[in-house]
């Protein structure tokens, strides 16, 4: 079996690489970072380790890779043969790559499946939006019977890392893939790994809203401290206390609309919060609180819980808001987002802020109580 993946960093080495050569595939990596790929295809194998006390590895074999800037033909015969493609390139990278998809299944006539696994809601949908765009009118119905665009959430902690072998990657033991089963075309793609669901949302929203605003929420807490990495933040027993507080009331929300068990939410939230918290991973908080605009945006990882928390259960989220306020405090002088964060709020002041980064009215009790949560962290810190 031939697995096709775009993004051959460390989430595609370390992540779903991994899984398809554990499930039998022989992979090919699409990338335009000619360093790396002219190492998988000089070495054609790479190792994987745990972030764990066992620092357990395994080799994946029987690779190779594509530099898709300059062999775009060759790409397009990848796509047009594999079993099975994959990206994970990133949201904003996945409009680039959608051209050489569509090319290669105008070529195929067999079904084959393409799951974008992004952080994001939608990413293959989004991937089968681009890849319409590029083929013409008269063929996409033809196209669309035969290739699939599951959409999936996916979810480990691969942190920056630099090692003397570039292409080994260090990962946490714990994934979570699971891909929405009713969008498929064909057979189901055999991947051992991968949690086939009727319905995504839940799932998506789950993680979206214990995870990534866990992450967030540990990382710009963090930084009022002073803490340089997520487990030395969660070592102080106030940020852990009010993480936790955090991803209760995030919890109350997903429990509420989606019936959740109650008792194993609860062992969810303790498992993240230990991921977070795991010394193998020296996981820096910028790189966790970085783009604190995207992160502020109306359907990301903070506002979005906090305004359907007031919508759903009538009430303002008191750490959802502080959450809100300690990432407009996120003054980290290399992030771009930052400045321009800290910029507004020297100039215009933190309400004008607010506004314009969240799109809240001033009418929102949430815009009230983060504008209190900004003025107690100002004065006592978190």
């Amino acid at each position: 079996m031939q697995a096709v993946h775009f993004g051959a960093g460390n989430i595609g080495r370390g992540f779903i690489g991994s899984l398809l050569y554990q499930s039998g595939y022989e992979l090919c990596f699409i990338d335009v970072n000619r360093e790396v790929v002219d190492l998988l295809n000089e070495k054609k194998e790479y190792r994987v380790v745990m972030a764990d006390e066992s620092r357990e590895e395994h080799m994946v074999r029987n690779v190779r890779a594509i530099n898709s800037a300059e062999e775009a033909d060759r790409v397009i015969q990848a796509v047009a043969e594999a079993d099975l493609i994959t990206a994970a390139v990133g949201p904003a990278i996945l409009p680039h790559i959608s051209r050489l998809v569509a090319e290669g299944l105008r070529k195929r006539t067999s079904p084959v499946n393409i799951i974008a696994c992004e952080n994001m809601i939608g990413g293959s949908t989004l991937l089968k939006e681009k890849v319409l765009e590029k083929i013409p009118e008269e063929e996409r119905d033809a196209i669309l019977s035969r290739t699939g665009f599951p959409d999936a959430a996916v979810d480990r902690i691969v942190p920056n890392q630099s090692n003397e072998d570039k292409l080994t990657v260090v990962v946490e033991p714990f994934y979570e893939w699971v891909v929405e089963e009713l969008k498929l075309i064909g057979d189901k793609p055999a991947v051992e790994g991968i949690t086939w669901v009727p319905d995504l949302k839940p799932y998506i929203e789950r993680k979206l809203f214990t995870v990534n605003t866990g992450h967030a929420a540990a990382a710009y807490f963090g930084w009022q401290t002073g803490a340089q990495t997520i487990d030395g933040a969660l070592g102080m027993k106030h940020v852990a206390k009010v993480l936790q507080a955090v991803l209760n009331e995030t919890g109350r929300l997903l429990v509420t609309k989606y019936r959740f068990d109650q008792s194993e939410h609860d062992h969810y939230i303790q498992k993240i919060i230990g991921r977070f918290a795991n010394p193998h991973i020296r996981d820096h908080i910028t790189r966790v609180g970085r783009a604190p605009i995207r992160k502020l945006g109306g359907n990301d990882r903070l506002l979005s819980p906090a305004k359907q928390y007031e919508q759903l259960l009538g009430e303002t989220p008191v750490y959802l808001a502080k959450s809100i306020a300690a990432a407009l405090l996120y003054d980290y002088a290399q992030d771009p987002e930052a400045v321009e964060v800290q910029g507004e709020i020297e100039h215009r002041g933190i309400e004008s802020a607010l506004k314009k980064f969240t799109q809240l009215d001033e009418s929102d009790p949430l815009f009230a109580e983060v504008m209190k949560q900004y003025e107690l962290m100002r004065e006592k810190g978190i």
